[in-house]
């Protein structure tokens, strides 16, 4: 089925373009993996459209400088800091059990790519536990503060990398198998787009829209300080022409799905260059694999995420 939500914006729009003109004035936004990169541009953008927006950071102090540093850049003083590691449970079930009111705008944006192996205390995969177990905890537990909102939008940083994989079911941290630094990436962010599809459909009645994205070739972020160069198989340059984008481009497509008009009422979406993707072409680098939208491998992945994260991951 040919992608039915486009927009008149495109690969090289930024975060600035696909938010004028919109108010945000009284709506609450939390950005996670916000004191860098595409994270920090996107709370920027949410700002200054004039939103109330929590900069959350890894690093309580980070946090507070960025959201400091946002206040003054965008004239809104509704900017404020918020202590999050998502490889870290303590920090998710605090930050989200001291949330009052409700919550209009969640951008789980925060992430690590191929990583060296390393595991958390409970054993998990440190990216699938980053990427995907954190965020699919900390949305879970600000489901009821979504729900108040009435409209909510939850927007899930996903990459073209879900197309190297699909999400390990029998061996998520790779304990039977070596592991591979690609893989690992690529099972993380396939999880990201299928917690989009289900979270869409279960909380639907709940006026909650869920969507998941590509941002793009982005090498100026942080997020490959770990890695040595990709094998050529994973290497996205040239998709739609655009071997690179800057932050500010990078961002377009969260802010778009986050802020919005020309969105309301789109949820289970996977969405690059401010369109929603076509399916995934090999050799192209672009589009969504059929598995990372599969509703039966959504529902397994919530299935498989409730008992990996229950006690902590």
């Amino acid at each position: 089925m040919p992608p039915s939500v486009t927009t008149p914006f495109g690969a090289r729009s930024t975060a600035s373009d696909v938010i004028a003109g919109v108010d945000l004035t009284g709506r609450r936004a939390v950005v996670t993996g916000a004191t860098g990169g595409l994270g920090r541009e996107t709370a920027r953008a949410l700002a200054a459209a004039g939103a109330e927006v929590t900069v959350t950071g890894r690093t309580p102090q980070a946090a507070a400088t960025v959201a400091q540093e946002i206040a003054t850049e965008t004239g809104n003083p509704r900017t404020r800091p918020g202590h999050l590691d998502l490889a870290d449970p303590t920090t998710v079930t605090t930050f989200a059990a001291a949330w009052t009111g409700p919550l209009h705008i969640l951008v789980d944006n925060a992430g690590i790519m191929a990583t060296p192996e390393q595991r958390t205390p409970a054993g998990r995969e440190l990216q699938f536990a980053t990427n995907h177990l954190g965020h699919f905890a900390l949305t879970v537990l600000l489901h009821d503060a979504l729900a108040a909102a009435g409209d909510a939008r939850v927007v899930v940083v996903s990459s073209v990398g879900h197309v190297n994989g699909p999400v390990r079911f029998d061996d998520p941290d790779f304990i039977a198998e070596p592991y591979d630094p690609w893989l690992a990436y690529a099972q993380s962010k396939t999880a990201n787009i299928l917690f989009a599809v289900e979270a869409a459909r279960r909380w639907a009645a709940d006026g909650i829209v869920v969507n998941a994205l590509n941002p793009g070739r982005i090498w100026e972020t942080g997020l490959s300080r770990h890695m040595d160069a990709p094998p050529a198989s994973f290497d996205p340059s040239g998709a739609s022409g655009v071997s690179e984008k800057t932050i500010a481009q990078g961002a377009a497509t969260s802010v778009l799905l986050a802020s919005s008009p020309l969105v309301d009422g789109v949820s289970g979406k996977y969405f690059e260059d401010c369109q929603e993707a076509g399916p995934y072409t090999p050799g192209v680098r672009r589009g969504v694999a059929a598995y990372a939208l599969d509703p039966d491998n959504a529902r397994r992945l919530w299935d498989l995420s409730v008992k990996l994260t229950t006690g902590g991951w």
